[in-house]
């Protein structure tokens, strides 16, 4: 009798560490190139601030460390989580909670210091959200009263008390993410004009109602926009003079003088103008060339997600680091207004770094269930070509038998 082959149980551990070795690359030379500009650009303001050079690039480290804790967090964590267990409930309630917090005791941050900004985590949690819950409603979306007006409310109250914090460059981020992952969930153009002026009536009545000189930078911005040399105009000379100084190839690392005697906070917002000073643009065009290289391999992860809520989740997070990029640089070479968007990766700042870290975390995690899913197909499928493998065997060689009426010697 033919015996049947057997497969052995090939499932992937839960520690299995299925990494996309390409984009964990792309982050892994962003952060070493951050930590080396940061030196260079933070030590002179570190001095001055502590009298030690090296204090600012220290505490980078610290949040560095506990940044990558928080990825492995999310590498391993099951994102269905956040829908079955209601964890994106739960975040966007508390951080909801903690925007009401820093507004009840007049700060941006909390435990009086700069580096822990509830506004940062605020575009981590409302991609969560808003991917959940647009997963969850399927072409309910669509509609006005279950789909379009919640959203809009969603988006209004979050972007809303950031704004009164005067941080509207955040304000205009969730606004973005959400139009973006609406659209991608399929929204159309008229349903996002809708959207859009929803929550922006929402989120101007709640400004309207605790803090309306926050009204006077909203102008200053579209002042801006629409005359580049009017708002800022101070900053952006001073960075092109750092771009025009740096040349093709820069000056060196560490060398230059911008950050010591022109640029604003060279350490963070104007981090872009020391690069192009100290790398030239050269160095700057690597840089550039290395977000594109995230967005590229992050949508690769996006497309190949193991369901439409691993989808929405990737691509909403890799958009929301890259669109931070492109407001920071943009504004440095003078495409946009003074926003205050950070650099990621690159700019100081703790809680920047560790919830985009945590965002690299959450794509990495979905993308190691992805692969599980593929190998258990690939398993599933070489098992069935091996099960009728042996039945053909079975089938094609038979048994011997003696002819009727023979007797056994």
């Amino acid at each position: 009798m033919g015996q049947r082959t057997e497969l052995k149980n090939t499932d992937p551990a839960p520690l299995d560490l299925a990494i996309d070795i390409p984009f964990l690359s792309i982050v892994t030379g962003l952060l070493i190139f951050g930590l080396l500009m940061l030196y260079s650009a933070s030590w002179d303001v570190s001095w001055h601030a502590s009298r030690d050079v090296n204090s600012f690039f220290l505490r980078q480290l610290a949040w560095l460390a506990i940044g990558l804790l928080a990825a492995a967090f999310f590498y391993f964590m099951d994102y269905h989580r956040w829908e079955k267990n209601r964890l994106a409930t739960l975040a966007i309630l508390g951080t909801v909670g903690l925007l009401l917090l820093v507004l009840i005791i007049g700060e941006r941050s909390l435990f009086g210091g700069k580096s822990v900004q509830p506004s940062e985590l605020a575009k981590l949690v409302i991609v969560i959200y808003l991917a959940v819950w647009l997963n969850a409603k399927g072409e309910m979306i669509k509609q006005v009263d279950f789909g379009i007006l919640p959203l809009g409310i969603i988006l209004g109250v979050v972007a809303g008390l950031i704004a009164i914090q005067t941080d509207l460059s955040a304000a205009v981020t969730v606004f973005v993410l959400g139009l973006l992952l609406f659209f991608m969930a399929g929204g159309s153009l008229l349903q996002i004009l809708l959207l859009l002026s929803t929550s922006s009536i929402l989120g101007a009545v709640i400004v309207a109602i605790k803090k309306p000189e926050v009204y006077q930078r909203i102008e200053d911005f579209w002042v801006g926009i629409r005359d580049i040399n009017t708002i800022g105009s101070e900053q952006i000379a001073k960075s092109f003079t750092a771009f025009i100084d740096g040349g093709w190839f820069g000056v060196g690392l560490g060398k230059g003088v911008a950050k010591l005697v022109l640029l604003p906070v060279p350490h963070t917002d104007s981090i872009f103008a020391v690069i192009g000073e100290e790398l030239g643009f050269f160095g700057a065009s690597i840089l550039v060339i290395l977000y594109a290289l995230l967005l590229w391999r992050g949508m690769i992860i996006a497309k190949r997600a193991p369901d439409g809520l691993g989808s929405l989740l990737v691509a909403g997070l890799v958009f929301w680091i890259v669109f931070e990029a492109f407001v920071n640089i943009a504004v440095i070479i003078g495409l946009l207004p003074v926003a205050g968007n950070p650099l990621p990766f690159i700019s100081q700042g703790g809680s920047n770094l560790v919830v985009t870290l945590s965002a690299v975390g959450i794509i990495l995690g979905i993308d190691r269930q992805a692969e599980i899913v593929r190998r258990k197909q690939e398993r599933r499928s070489l098992g069935a070509v091996v099960d009728l493998r042996g039945r053909d065997r079975r089938g094609s060689v038979p048994r011997f038998s003696r002819p009727a009426g023979t007797k056994r010697s």
